[in-house]
């Protein structure tokens, strides 16, 4: 593999985006241009949370990843990117799959937010009813 080779793999999660690549070596992994970290700071085992799919395959120090993420909150993007890491992992190795499914690290979390209907208050809250 030359320096630049790359897998790419692209995970959502509610309106998050991220477009995730994976190249050989160990360099510290970045979102956005700045370290998981850094980019994250606010939440915890954030760090734990989207190198799982490299823990549990048990590939941590084989190999880093860059992510650009795109909309959503910080939790959000936290999972659009383990989505994309797992993703592009098992582009590069079909056989990482079955290993990854078994964590729940292959399934798209399909959950969003409703949308507001009208005549109700939220998507689902109405008015108060009066019988008379």
């Amino acid at each position: 593999m030359s320096k630049d080779t790359y897998f790419e793999g692209i995970g959502r999660r509610k309106t998050s985006t991220a477009r995730v690549r994976i190249y050989a070596g160990e360099k510290a992994s970045t979102v956005n241009g700045k370290a998981i970290d850094k980019y994250f700071y606010s939440i915890k085992d954030s760090v734990d949370q989207v190198n799982k799919p490299f823990t549990v395959t048990g590939l941590n120090d084989k190999y880093h990843f860059s992510a650009k993420v795109r909309g959503g909150g910080k939790s959000s993007q936290i999972d659009a990117v383990q989505l994309g890491v797992s993703r592009a992992l098992y582009s590069m190795d079909e056989s990482l799959k079955p290993v990854l499914r078994k964590e729940d690290l292959v399934t798209r979390d399909p959950r969003a937010v409703e949308r507001k209907k009208y005549n109700h208050v939220k998507a689902r809250k109405k008015p108060q009813f009066s019988k008379r």
